[in-house]
């Protein structure tokens, strides 16, 4: 079969569309034939050898390897013990996240998940939106619901709203019918609007302002803690990546700071299925490339101002 192989950590260049074997389903398992696969970023961190986490505590990455974890496709065998899925299942799934030493290869044309790491892909949906959803919809899912259990009828503001995790979050609490406030550049207005926020603030032109529950911040970095000045005493911040957020100060107005690392989780993913099958929630697509033209998109990537989700469509045999 074709995949997207890392033979030595860099940039783009290095992502190589080659032959590699086929893969067989182990027990739980089952062997997926991937109709699409989606970019995010542990993607091009693991390209680079997680060169953004300090050398101390950095993770080892064997060469080669195939990176991607969230695919869209069709069952076509089953490993030993499972009886949730059958050969022609449509499905999609965070496969195999966080892990490093046995995790995804969704950047190929067939890849190996564990049964439960799955849900039915919704008929509504294109192989490419289902497979835009799993990791990005299920970091949301479980900020709002695992980590600050939101409540019906709070107010919120998130942080670079228009990106893949963003725009789910925005979704997802209007869901909970939740005022939302979405930060992000002036560009974005009306996909944001279409989306349900109740507020756009563009970053560009205009300062922070109000006053919220909770913060959902999928920026980070070293100017975070002037999300502070939004927040509620008591209130929430939930950091999707590193920042700066002076919880010293945070902690003299009882701010608290919820959150936690993405894992794949299937029940949580059908959840979302529902939801995107009733139209409650809708997927973004940013942009979409061949498998073959994985440097490409990951270029895209690189080049930021993302409106969802940059998906890898992988063409059939």
């Amino acid at each position: 079969m074709k995949a997207v192989r890392v033979h030595a950590f860099g940039g783009p260049e290095v992502l190589v569309y080659e032959d590699v074997p086929l893969p067989s389903p182990g027990p739980g398992d089952v062997l997926v034939r991937v109709h699409a696969a989606c970019l995010n970023p542990p993607d091009w961190y693991a390209r680079e050898g997680y060169t953004i986490v300090p050398e101390s505590i950095r993770p080892e990455r064997p060469l080669p390897f195939t990176p991607g974890s969230d695919i869209s496709g069709v069952v076509v065998a089953v490993g030993a013990g499972v009886e949730s899925w059958q050969v022609g299942d449509e499905v999609f799934g965070l496969v195999r996240f966080p892990s490093l030493g046995d995790g995804g290869m969704g950047y190929a044309e067939y890849t190996t998940s564990p049964a439960s790491h799955l849900a039915r892909k919704p008929a509504s949906l294109s192989h490419v939106e289902a497979a835009a959803v799993p990791m990005a919809g299920l970091t949301a899912y479980q900020y709002l619901f695992d980590h600050v259990g939101l409540e019906r009828g709070r107010s919120v503001l998130v942080n670079g709203a228009a990106g893949g995790v963003g725009h789910f979050l925005v979704q997802l609490a209007k869901t909970q019918d939740a005022h939302v406030t979405a930060v992000a550049s002036g560009r974005h207005r009306s996909f944001l609007a279409s989306l349900g926020a109740d507020e756009f603030i563009d970053y560009t032109t205009t300062g922070l302002s109000g006053a919220v529950d909770h913060v959902f911040d999928t920026v980070g970095g070293p100017s975070a803690y002037k999300l502070l000045e939004v927040v509620k005493p008591g209130g929430t911040v939930s950091p999707v990546f590193y920042g700066e957020y002076h919880r010293e100060q945070a902690a003299l107005l009882d701010i608290t700071f919820p959150s936690g690392q993405v894992h794949s989780d299937g029940q949580q993913l059908e959840a979302l299925a529902r939801l995107l099958a009733s139209g409650q929630i809708r997927v973004g697509i940013d942009s979409v490339y061949p498998l073959a033209e994985a440097p490409q998109a990951h270029k895209r990537a690189a080049a930021g101002h993302i409106q969802g989700k940059i998906v890898l469509q992988v063409e059939d045999s």
